[in-house]
């Protein structure tokens, strides 16, 4: 019995120790044996979002200059990337094959293999000028009005947009979504029409309330709204559908309607103010400043069709504890691959979070060969991500553009500090997972060297001119 027990507890300890060794402490592991992973897309297309040789940090010093990487000094944290699915790019989804649907879906929203995992989308509450034709979710005949609101319904959602949506969220469970307005149904309006015009103030009670029917609808249909904001680019009235809102009108929209509404409903979705050009700070600024608007709104959204993406911090430094958001940015038709890689890539994916943005979207997600659906008078040069012609699928620019963040800045990641190099763009974040992501551009004319510098050690690296990397370790 005694040699038993003895060869038991000598079993015990062995095991014991086994353990132990195979845990070691990381603290204070250096990081010489670290693989960076590269990912890099050329404006000449000679590489679109491909890996190439990895990267590894040494004790070496040379004459180059060096983005210098600080995981201590930490900003905003990220809601994520990705596109608009515009009714069009719904409809065009939807109308492909089921196994070709599966895979160009599993391809955008997974994480996984060479899927470029979207976590951000916005969606039109209404027709967009990219929807086959304009809709709202309560339109009356002529002359009459519908005050209660009893004609509500959702149903041109389900033929295409929500279908889509349901079988993202299989794929993303948690994929943050935006809703935006491009008008009020017309009879709210001050000239009937889709086009322009005015919320009449007699409806501001009416329209909040639609926007809570409209959440609580797709919230029965297993999409949450994580946000909203009240206009989509409230200073174009030309667009169709499309609606003038002034600054003073959505600040009392919100404080008086929107806000009260939502709170009454129960309702936790975000109220996010603005929603346009970059040129027009001010605007946020009027909402943001009248403390009962403010009290609900979460943070501005922005455009950059006008201004400059500095404005962001503007808006930021005035009123720290709200958020800002990058919401739409187009890709036109007859624009070069080069000439939007890069100005997207410096302006956007490195500009807007440089500047507090925690997201970054582009414009539409899926055109046809003919950048087509679109509505009577909207946008017919409006590039998609994909271009889809049945079941087959082209990539554009802006599937590259995104795809260089969206993959490997996932939800939660913070940006994290580093210096700015004359010519090498660039924005760092730290994931959720504790890996670093450094995406940067060369914005000069000739190919350039430069060094990561992380932890202490160095790791020396090239780009092409126009060229983007990220950066994973």
């Amino acid at each position: 019995m005694k040699i038993k027990i003895a060869v038991i507890c000598l079993f015990a300890v062995s095991l014991f120790s086994c353990n132990h060794k195979v845990t070691p402490d990381k603290s204070n592991m250096k990081h010489t044996s670290v693989v960076i992973q590269t990912w890099l897309t050329e404006g000449d297309k000679s590489a679109l979002f491909a890996q190439k040789k990895s990267l590894q940090f040494t004790d070496q010093e040379n004459q180059f200059p060096s983005i210098e990487i600080d995981p201590s000094k930490k900003f905003q944290q990220i809601d994520g990337f990705g596109f608009c699915l515009t009714d069009g790019s719904a409809y065009l989804i939807n109308q492909m094959a089921d196994a070709d649907k599966s895979k160009l879906l599993n391809e955008l929203f997974s994480t996984d293999g060479n899927s470029i995992g979207i976590s951000y989308l916005r969606i039109s509450i209404g027709a967009s000028d990219l929807s086959s034709h304009v809709y709202s979710y309560d339109d009356v005949p002529a002359g009459e009005t519908d005050m209660d609101l009893s004609k509500f319904n959702i149903a041109e959602n389900k033929k295409d947009l929500i279908p889509v949506l349901k079988r993202i969220l299989k794929i993303n469970p948690s994929i943050k979504i935006l809703g935006s307005p491009w008008s009020a149904p017309v009879w709210m309006k001050d000239n009937n029409s889709s086009i322009g015009g005015s919320l009449q103030t007699k409806y501001y009670n009416v329209y909040a309330n639609y926007f809570v029917k409209y959440i609580q609808a797709m919230k029965a249909e297993g999409i949450d709204i994580d946000a909203i904001t009240p206009q989509n680019e409230p200073l174009n009235p030309k667009n169709n559908p499309s609606m003038y809102m002034s600054a003073e009108e959505e600040r009392d929209f919100i404080k008086n309607d929107l806000g009260p509404a939502f709170a009454t409903a129960g309702i936790t979705t975000k109220i996010i103010c603005y929603d346009h050009n970059a040129d027009e700070p001010q605007y946020p600024l009027t909402v943001l400043q009248d403390a009962a608007a403010r009290q609900y709104v979460d943070g501005s959204a922005f455009h950059l069709y006008g201004g400059n993406i500095s404005a962001l911090t503007e808006v930021h430094n005035a009123f720290p504890n709200k958020n800002i958001y990058f919401t739409e940015q187009y890709t036109g038709s007859k624009s070069s691959f080069a000439g939007d890689l890069s100005w997207a890539i410096q302006n956007l994916i490195i500009g807007a979070p440089r500047n507090w943005s925690k997201n970054v979207l582009e414009w539409n997600l899926a055109s046809d060969p003919n950048l087509e659906p679109h509505t009577d008078g909207g946008c017919n040069t409006c590039l998609g991500a994909v271009t889809i012609a049945g079941n087959q699928v082209t990539r554009n620019q802006s599937y590259y553009i995104i795809a260089h963040a969206s993959k490997f800045v996932r939800p939660e990641s913070y940006r994290i500090y580093s210096s700015e190099i004359t010519n090498l763009p660039n924005v760092v974040f730290v994931t959720p997972a504790g890996k670093i992501v450094l995406i940067v551009i060369n914005t000069s004319n000739q190919p350039q060297s430069f060094n990561i510098k992380f932890n202490g050690k160095s790791a020396t690296t090239s780009l092409n001119q126009g060229t983007v990397a990220t950066y994973v370790w």
